[in-house]
């Protein structure tokens, strides 16, 4: 038999996109197996989480999508307003922000309550300090470059999560305006290995 398929959409800005777009993939599915083609009856069908709009999508959207991927570098992006090519506004894009992470781990929370899979890409994944603070927020699967992947395993070998997760709770409530600066001192009094 055909293997299962698992197909990803990519900027859906909202569910709509994300329902007419699946209805498209079933339908072709369905033609294509009316004409004789062996095609898998086991489709998962996700979606990238690329601006922050998705993120807000309703409870039906988070019951019917079988998996979720952020893009982190483009809803980083349109989440601050910052051209990653602007000097001028580069400043304000961090994926260590607390404003981003406050929301990235609504949408953890989300896809945790309604057990859909969940995937962070984007080159915040690839860094110590980051991926800490993503694991920390409930990420559990991180895409990265193949260079990448040494730093952070060891990273995350060498530091106690729940602990990392208190930290981050108790300062994402706060204003954490030096949210970095106070992390990054944390996890090295914690014993994180953050070499690059």
């Amino acid at each position: 038999g055909a293997r299962p398929l698992t197909v990803m959409f990519p900027f859906i800005a909202v569910e709509d996109e994300f329902y007419r777009t699946r209805d498209y993939l079933f339908d072709s599915h369905a033609w294509l197996q009316a004409r004789g083609y062996t095609l898998s009856s086991e489709i998962a069908v996700g979606a990238m989480l690329e601006t922050p709009s998705l993120g807000e999508a309703s409870d039906k959207f988070f019951d019917d999508v079988d998996f979720l991927s952020v893009g982190g570098n483009d809803l980083l992006q349109f989440m601050f307003a910052a051209d990653r090519g602007n000097e001028r506004v580069r400043r304000r894009y961090s994926a260590l922000h607390p404003a981003f992470l406050r929301y990235l781990r609504r949408v953890t929370d989300r896809c945790s309550a309604h057990d859909v899979n969940l995937s962070f890409c984007g080159e915040a994944a690839g860094r110590p300090l980051e991926a800490l603070a993503l694991a920390a927020i409930g990420f559990r699967t991180l895409s990265m470059r193949p260079v990448s992947v040494g730093p952070v395993k060891a990273m995350l070998r060498s530091v106690d999560l729940t602990a990392a997760k208190a930290f981050v709770d108790q300062s994402l409530a706060g204003v954490g305006a030096n949210f970095q600066e106070e992390f990054r001192a944390w996890a090295v009094g914690a014993g994180a290995d953050l070499t690059p």
